[in-house]
């Protein structure tokens, strides 16, 4: 969340930003709140200077009198000081309310727009949309007739949403983790494969709220616990309450988690099958910077991602998110989006991964912070995350990019020696 101090020194560009993100936040109210909050403050500490002096004059007292009126006055101060301090804990759980609706500050160079049709390219990948001499089919039909997802066992089992991957399907699964990770550990990224269930107030903490209408998250029933949309959850709570050494800093992780999400609302052709799910595998990189290493950590999680797809020879382009479609926690966001011959009547590019530079939005809620040696105090250090491979969009973008004229698929070159195959066909 953002400093109480920043909204209220700059609660016009507050606002403004809130506007550019489309959401809506009473910044105007926290500024009156915040002013009337400081202004109490300096009341009861006012009172308490007064009654602890108060306090210390009555043995000085020189006769009964005297100390029974110091008393009483005593007695009266400490019921204004608990009366200010109900008020002021009311007024605190205002301001938090509110503080926690509050999106982070944009990147100055983020695309103003209210949605994804503002995004801006950023890059193409090294690989060019390729050409068919057929009508290539989407990743659903090729699933079914080459035996590799079954969604109606899935719904059966857990319902809309779920699937079984079978036979070379699960080895193209484990194949892109292992892929995927052996680059990030090249890179110099702690490998971790974290719990899929987190409490309540780290999901809070990194911006995931478990609870509402407009949730993505499944919450366990009489828990304080919810399963996670995302490995950045259980990495952003890691170090949640912690102070380290800034010459420590940066530390890179890289998460192996299942993610589970409810998709409220997502429906049409361009979710179908594989892209938009209930369950699914994904590599997660996460990242604890000094806030002057954030933004080149972001580039490099971004060349990371793209390294990634180059290698799978997946055309692709990278977009600059625009406002109105970044998250709340993000300051900036790179989505990289593969070439799908399935999306739409001719193909369409559709998101896979995506990396943002969070600042110290989550810090600040999560209460991770960094000390400097030799210096008092402690400050919020970054959070930074990205996606290295979400299991199912990739094998969306494999299946289609790699179909043939017979209906087999080829393996891309870096997966064929995890899948031991170059081509799959149906047994």
């Amino acid at each position: 969340m953002l400093d109480r101090k920043f909204i209220l020194e700059n609660a016009e560009s507050v606002k403004l930003n809130c506007r550019n993100r489309g959401v809506t936040a009473d910044v105007d109210c926290f500024v009156a709140i915040e002013t009337e909050r400081k202004s109490l403050q300096q009341e009861l500490e006012r009172l308490q200077t007064e009654a602890n002096s108060i306090s210390k004059s009555i043995g000085q007292a020189k006769s009964p009198e005297e100390r029974d009126t110091k008393k009483e006055t005593g007695r009266i101060l400490r019921e204004k000081i608990a009366e200010l301090r109900t008020k002021l804990d009311c007024l605190e759980n205002d301001l938090d309310r509110i503080q926690r609706s509050i999106p982070n500050m944009a990147h100055p160079d983020a695309p103003i727009g209210t949605d994804d049709r503002a995004n801006q390219q950023r890059l193409l990948g090294k690989t060019a949309i390729p050409t068919f001499d057929f009508q290539p089919l989407d990743h659903v039909v090729l699933g079914e007739r080459l035996d590799l997802i079954d969604f109606e066992a899935g719904a059966r089992v857990a319902g809309a949403g779920f699937y079984f991957l079978k036979n070379e399907a699960v080895l193209l699964e484990l194949a892109l983790q292992r892929y995927a990770v052996e680059i990030l550990n090249q890179a110099g990224f702690t490998l971790t494969a974290t719990p899929d269930l987190a409490r309540n107030d780290i999901l809070q903490g990194t911006g995931y709220i478990p609870r509402g209408q407009e949730t993505q998250i499944y919450s366990i029933d009489g828990t304080d616990l919810s399963l996670v949309a995302t490995a950045e959850i259980p990495l952003g709570g890691l170090l949640a309450g912690q102070t380290v050494d800034a010459e420590i800093l940066p530390l890179r992780f890289c998460g192996i988690s299942h993610c589970f999400r409810t998709e409220a609302g997502a429906a049409g052709r361009a979710s179908r099958g594989l892209y938009r799910v209930h369950q699914f595998t994904k590599v997660e990189m996460f990242a604890f910077s000094l806030p002057e290493q954030s933004e080149a950590i972001h580039n490099e999680m971004l060349d990371l991602e793209c390294k990634i797809f180059d290698g799978l020879e997946i055309p692709y382009q990278v977009v600059d998110t625009a406002t109105g479609d970044l998250g709340g926690p993000a300051y900036r966001k790179f989505d990289l989006e593969a070439w799908m011959p399935g999306r739409g009547d001719a193909g369409e590019y559709g998101e896979v991964t995506s990396t943002s530079n969070c600042t110290d939005y989550q810090a600040r809620r999560l209460n991770t912070r960094y000390k400097i040696k030799g210096e008092k105090g402690t400050k919020f250090l970054h959070t930074l995350n990205g996606t290295a491979i979400a299991i199912s969009r990739a094998l969306v973008a494999i299946l289609e990019l790699y179909q043939q004229k017979d209906g087999s698929v080829v393996v891309p070159n870096v997966l064929q020696p995890f899948v031991g195959k170059e081509v799959i066909r149906r047994q």
